[in-house]
This record gives structure tokens, C-alpha cells and sequence, in this order.
């Protein structure tokens, strides 16, 4: 193979394509992040210790710090000599602590000896996702690392543990001093393993590239990071223990993070072209989320040359990516332009598009300023976080409003849309009420049953108190609540309106048989059919319309309008991320039509076949009108086919309609470009289409690595105005 900066990351994309149908072969589907893991060696075991072997599980800083340590040591070695980066992951320690206890059949997500079974009833009777127990979800600030070096971080480590106030921060800081050594236990002998490749290579090229690899690495042990290739190799390092340690995925504003960096090693003759490939390299190591563009503190535009570059290195890799671009007025519209190119010559899901104006003006809501709102950038599905200053539980907690809303509609024996929501209401008060506690619940308690060891590190003031940033270690809490299922709520109270309050069609009671027989019967069917055919949330100006934006703006104002018991600020979204398939498993049939089981609308979209017509735009006024407004999410699912696509104004007419939602109030935008027929045959043989990514939700994803349901889930979004 000829050496070039092509070949190599042909050569990368095959491994990596191959890597992929090896994990699907072992693991089977993977309905998340297409992450960057490798399979690891067929024989190797790992075996966490327990603290609690009854259950077979482990909590506290003591025993996350040793098993990680422990399976640092052991994790294998991995260098492919045409990348410019060093290391893969194999393992996930979170995974390896067993979410369901053999012994007692409980829920291990927290540790057993933190009981809230009281809370529990109330999660399965409204169909809460708590977030109780769960990790990461936030983000840290790599700067904190780049400027430190490894050994540096755990020097700034042991000279806070010499100084330890009590016994909580003495056995975080002994924790961290764990991880820390595990990680540069990894590093080193990676650094021996580059080495030796080095000495037996015959190819100059190549023993090289092997030389400046081995050099970068060792000087990040001990030194901050100088150049590109050592900011790149660093971060990589340790997006790559997080994932290892709890599967965390969050980024950076990485235009800006790396541009002080690309500038020194330009400086020294790096040319842009290199440049590209050490950045394809990066992205091809992980797919973590990355903001590019968009204000800085100041207003400015953070968008440079290097923002160009990083599109241009996933353009080049064809693989998967999870690029935002955050589009304000002040932009440079040409970053926009670009990335709207390469989404529609690559189809390949990204990058994607979050609105300043609404995010900003939403978190200043709380109290917060201007200049702080701007850092608070788009860093996981539907996330939003302040790098290292602000602990939110992300895409945690979800309450699914179709469940609240069938336990009103069974309980209600009345004729009236308004008893009924007032009902609703109630219910959807009790379980805001539920979530609050549980929020509490967690964050009392987290910290000693699984501490944010590697966030820790790159956080402000975890180190410096001797705290958990889910313990007080960071400055801001502002906890994420999610609803999800508005549009199967909107487009039943509009059903029920419509069919039996204003046309009489239909009585209560014909809908209420038909809904708890799932529509079966002779006149099941028929009665389905007049309820489906009610003008749906986003339709325009419709009932259901105005349904879903009652409420939206209850649930938000029930989330934003008051804290927790223990005083935790929250900020309400809407999104199911991939619990649109689990949350409509556990909800009957709906009035809407909606058949038993079925899922639940994705996030804050419509309902598929919302408009027969399949105006995107009315569906992007929709979601605008819906917005929470406090500075999270409400994402807009865009699907795009060939008869949009192909047309001369196609990127005008698609950029027309994302600005026109963010200046009504929109917040994110995610595009899927997908012909509807490959989707199709995909779908019957996904074998036969092992490089087709899509946009799942806030992630993408090898299509043929999904499961049956989830490939429908897409498939169903893409096809159903056909």
C-alpha cells in the first residue's frame, strides 16, 4: 500500500468497518452509539471484585477506583500503524456491574443498599425513567487535562489528597490516584508496544509515522500538550478511559478547544492536509459530540479555520460522526453552507444543527447570564452542559405523558376533554412530584454507589473540595426532565374532541371499548379509522396543534416553575431518545388509533403521516411552537428523501426551513437524507448494506447494526408519506 494520507484512512475505514460486523457477530445489535470500541481477544476474561457479592455488584469510590485500575492493567494493547493516534477500547467496567441481581432479581442500577422502593410503583404506574443510579450525562472541560499532562493530573491529584478534609474526599482522592495510575499504566505499555513496532518496521514511512506516535504519547505523560497530534492524542486517551470506565460520550466546543494547538504545529510546517488526517483520525477513534461554530462568551463568532477543516475530516472518513453546528446570526453562513454539503453528498446523518437564540434566551430564564449561556453547548443526543462546571443528568430522567395520560383515561368516567385533562394534569403532577424525589434520591446518595471518577478529573472544584460532581463538586445543578409521547397525547385529546364532542361520531364509551379490546371486533377497525383520521399535531392550526402545546407548556411550567425539595433547579425537554419503542410497549391502545404496544411518536415530532402532503416545513413550525423554552432540547427528527433532495435549491430550501425554525423558537435540528427504497431493501437484508448510517435520534448508527425494531422505528419515519 502506498503510504499516502487517502490510503491510510481507507485502510482505517475498512478495519473499522470490519470491527463493526465482528462486534454485531459477538454482541449481536447495539441500538446506541455506533462507538469506537474494538472487540477484544476472543479469550480474554476480566473479572470485577464485589463489594457486595450477594448481589454481585460493586459501589463506592473505593472498589470503581480498583476494578478500574485492575482492568486498565490488564486491557490489551492496540496500535494499527497507519493511524496517527494511538489506542482503542475494548470494555465498558459499568456493564460489567450487573444492572439485575441473580440472587434477588433487583434493579442494580443503584447500588441495593440504596433502597427508594418506595418510588418504584410510582415509576411503573406512570412510566418514569428515573435516572436514579446512572452516570455521566454531562461534560467536562479537556482543557484541565491538555494543560497538566497525565502525571501532572496526578500530582494536582495527590497534593489535594495530602490535604483531605474529611473521609469522603479521603477516599474519592484515593479513588482518583487509582484511575489515574491505571490509565498511565495503559499508556506506557502502549508507548513500549509502538516502540518495538518501531524497531522491526522496514518501511521508512511508516517506522516514521511510529516515531512521531511514540513521541506524542510520551511526552503527554509528563507535559502539557504542544502541537495538534498531542492535543488529539490526549483527548483521545481519555474519551476512551471514560468510555471504558462508564461509557460516557460527552465533547467539546472542538473547534476552539484545538485551535491554539493547530495553530503552534502550523507554526512548526504542519500542513492543512496533515492536519485533516490527524483530525480523521481523532473522529474515527470515537464518535463523541462536538460543537463547531456558534457564539463564544462574548458574542463572537467561534466559528474558524479549523471548524472547516474538522467537517472536512469527516467528510473524508465517511464513517460516523456526531458533529453540531450551532447557528446564530453572527455566524460565518458559509459553515452552515458546508455542512449542509457534505450532509447531502455523504447521507450519512450529520452534521446536525442546534439554535443559539432559543437555547440562550431559555437558560437565561433561570437567572443565568448572556455570557454563560453561550458556553452551554450541544454535547450528547439532545444534551446541552457547561464543560466542567455543571453537573444535568442528561437524557436521564423521562416521564412518558402516554402513560400518564391511559391511567387518566381509564380512571375518568365523564364525557368532557377538559375533565379529562384536568385529570391528566393531576396525574402528570404526581409524577413530576415522583421525579423530584427521585432526583433527591440520587443525588444524595450517588456519590457512594458510583462516583464520577474520570469526569472528576476535568471538572472545576471536584478536585480542588474533595467532591463528587454529583456531590457538590461543581458550581451549577440544573437537572434535565424529559417528557416524551406529546404527540400520541395532543392527537388523542383531539381525537376525543373532535369525534365525540363536536361531531358525535363516536360516544366515549365506543372509543373506551375500543381502545382496551386494541381496536378488534367488527367495529374496531372502523372505529380506528375515524379516530386516525382526526387532523393531527402538525397538521396546522389544528385542535390536536394546540393540544400539544397546553400540554407542553403545563409540563414545563410544572418542571421549571419550582425546585426540588432539597432546592435542585430544573430544566424541562422533550425527548424519548430510544425509549420510543419501550415507553408505547408499556401503553395500550391509545384514542388516536394508535394500536396497543406500538411506539410512542419520537421525541417532539408528529405522529408519522402527520400531513399527507409531507411538508417538513409545517413540521418544523410545529416543533418551534412546542419548545420548552428553558435552554434544553426539543429536538426536530427531519427526514429527507430524493424528491426533495434532487431538486436545483434543495440545500437553499432546507437551510430556509432550519433557520426558519430556530427563529421561531426551535432548538435542534437532526437530518436523516435516505432513499426510501434502499431503506427498504436495507431493512429485508441489512447484510447486504453493512456501511448505510442513518440518524437514529441524537445518535448515528450503522444501520445493519441495529435491531429489527429499531431498523423499523427508521424505516417507518423515513417512508411514511410515501
Amino acid at each position: 500500500m502506498e503510504y499516502t494520507y487517502q490510503a491510510r484512512l481507507d485502510a482505517l475505514r475498512q478495519v473499522k468497518q470490519a470491527q463493526t460486523q465482528e462486534k454485531i457477530r459477538r454482541n449481536g445489535y447495539m441500538d446506541e452509539d455506533d462507538y469506537g470500541c474494538v472487540p477484544p481477544p476472543e479469550d480474554f476474561v476480566f473479572c470485577p471484585e464485589y463489594n457486595d457479592p450477594e448481589n454481585m455488584t460493586f459501589y463506592g469510590a473505593k472498589m470503581w477506583g480498583r476494578n478500574f485500575r485492575r482492568l486498565m492493567e490488564a486491557h490489551p494493547v492496540y496500535v494499527d500503524k497507519n493511524d496517527a493516534l494511538a489506542g482503542r477500547w475494548m470494555f465498558i467496567l459499568q456493564r460489567m456491574r450487573p444492572f439485575q441481581s441473580v440472587v434477588s432479581n433487583k434493579n442494580l442500577e443503584m447500588a441495593p443498599c440504596f433502597d427508594y422502593s418506595e418510588l418504584k410503583p410510582i415509576h411503573e404506574k406512570y412510566g418514569i425513567v428515573p435516572g436514579i443510579g446512572k452516570m455521566h450525562h454531562f461534560g467536562g472541560d479537556y482543557q484541565i487535562g491538555l494543560d497538566l499532562g497525565w502525571y501532572g493530573l496526578l500530582e494536582k491529584v495527590r497534593r489535594f489528597h495530602a490535604q483531605a478534609p474529611d473521609a469522603e474526599a479521603e477516599e474519592l482522592y484515593a479513588a482518583e490516584e487509582e484511575v489515574l495510575l491505571g490509565i498511565i499504566n495503559w499508556i506506557e505499555r502502549t508507548i513500549e508496544t509502538i516502540r518495538e513496532m518501531e524497531a522491526s518496521e522496514q518501511e521508512p514511512a511508516v517506522r516514521d509515522n511510529l516515531h512521531r506516535m511514540a513521541q506524542a504519547n510520551e511526552w503527554i505523560l509528563h507535559h502539557p500538550a504542544r502541537d495538534l497530534l498531542e492535543a488529539c492524542q490526549w483527548i483521545c486517551w481519555y474519551n476512551m478511559a471514560e468510555r471504558i470506565y462508564c461509557r460516557s460520550g460527552a465533547g467539546c466546543q472542538l473547534d476552539q478547544m484545538l485551535w491554539p494547538y493547530y495553530e503552534e504545529s502550523k507554526r512548526h510546517g504542519m500542513t492543512d492536509e496533515e492536519a485533516m488526517f490527524i483530525l480523521a483520525c481523532f473522529l474515527l477513534c470515537d464518535p463523541h459530540y462536538y460543537q463547531l461554530g456558534g457564539p463564544g462568551p462574548d458574542g463572537s463568532d467561534n466559528t474558524n479555520h479549523l471548524s472547516y477543516l474538522i467537517l472536512e475530516a469527516a467528510h473524508r472518513i465517511k464513517s460516523t460522526a456526531n458533529l453540531t453546528i450551532r447557528v446564530f446570526d453572527g455566524m460565518d453562513e458559509r459553515l452552515m453552507r458546508r455542512g449542509l454539503e457534505i450532509l447531502f453528498e455523504d447521507r450519512l446523518g450529520f452534521p446536525r444543527f442546534s439554535g443559539d437564540k432559543a437555547l440562550v434566551q431559555g437558560f437565561m430564564r433561570s437567572g443565568y447570564s448572556a455570557e454563560l449561556a453561550r458556553q452551554r453547548i450541544a454535547l450528547g443526543c439532545n444534551w446541552m452542559s457547561l464543560p466542567g462546571l455543571e453537573y444535568t443528568m442528561n437524557d436521564l430522567i423521562k416521564i412518558n405523558l402516554a402513560k400518564v395520560f391511559e391511567v387518566a383515561f381509564q380512571e375518568y368516567q365523564g364525557t368532557s376533554t377538559e375533565e379529562l385533562y384536568r385529570l391528566f394534569q393531576t396525574h402528570l403532577r404526581a409524577a413530576v412530584d415522583c421525579v423530584e424525589a427521585g432526583i433527591d434520591f440520587h443525588l444524595r446518595n450517588q456519590y457512594r454507589n458510583a462516583p464520577e471518577l474520570l469526569l472528576n478529573l476535568i471538572c472545576h472544584g471536584t478536585i480542588e473540595k474533595g467532591r463528587d460532581a454529583s456531590h457538590g463538586g461543581v458550581p451549577y445543578y440544573n437537572i434535565a426532565v424529559d417528557a416524551a409521547g406529546l404527540a400520541t397525547v395532543a392527537d388523542s385529546f383531539a381525537a376525543l374532541q373532535e369525534q365525540c364532542e363536536n361531531t358525535g361520531r363516536l360516544t366515549w364509551q365506543q372509543v373506551k371499548d375500543a381502545c382496551s379490546n386494541d381496536f378488534s371486533g367488527p367495529d374496531g377497525e372502523i372505529i380506528r379509522n375515524i379516530l386516525a383520521g382526526t387532523p393531527m399535531y402538525g397538521s396546522g392550526g389544528s385542535p390536536a396543534d394546540q393540544w400539544a402545546k397546553r400540554i407542553s407548556r403545563f409540563f414545563s411550567g410544572l418542571i421549571a416553575g419550582e425546585r426540588t425539595p432539597d432546592g435542585h433547579l430544573m430544566i424541562p425537554g422533550l425527548f424519548s431518545w430510544a425509549n420510543t419503542i419501550p415507553f408505547g410497549q408499556a401503553v395500550g391502545a391509545t384514542p388516536n388509533g394508535r394500536r396497543s404496544g406500538r411506539p410512542i411518536n419520537h421525541g417532539a415530532n408528529p405522529n408519522n403521516g402527520f400531513r399527507k402532503d409531507g411538508a417538513f416545513t409545517a413540521a418544523a413550525i410545529a416543533i418551534a411552537s412546542v419548545q420548552p423554552g428553558y435552554g434544553n432540547t426539543a429536538p426536530f427528527q427531519l427526514e429527507l428523501n430524493d424528491t426533495i433532495t434532487n431538486r436545483e435549491d434543495a440545500i437553499d430550501n432546507v437551510a430556509a426551513v432550519i433557520q426558519t425554525h430556530f427563529d421561531l423558537g426551535g432548538t435542534l435540528v437532526n437530518i436523516n437524507i435516505v432513499d426510501a427504497d434502499q431503506i427498504l431493501r436495507a431493512n429485508e437484508n441489512p447484510e447486504a448494506y453493512p456501511n448505510l448510517i442513518v440518524r437514529v435520534t441524537g445518535f448515528t448508527a450503522y444501520f445493519a447494526a441495529l435491531s429489527p425494531e429499531f431498523r423499523q422505528l427508521v424505516v417507518d419515519r423515513i417512508i411514511s408519506d410515501r
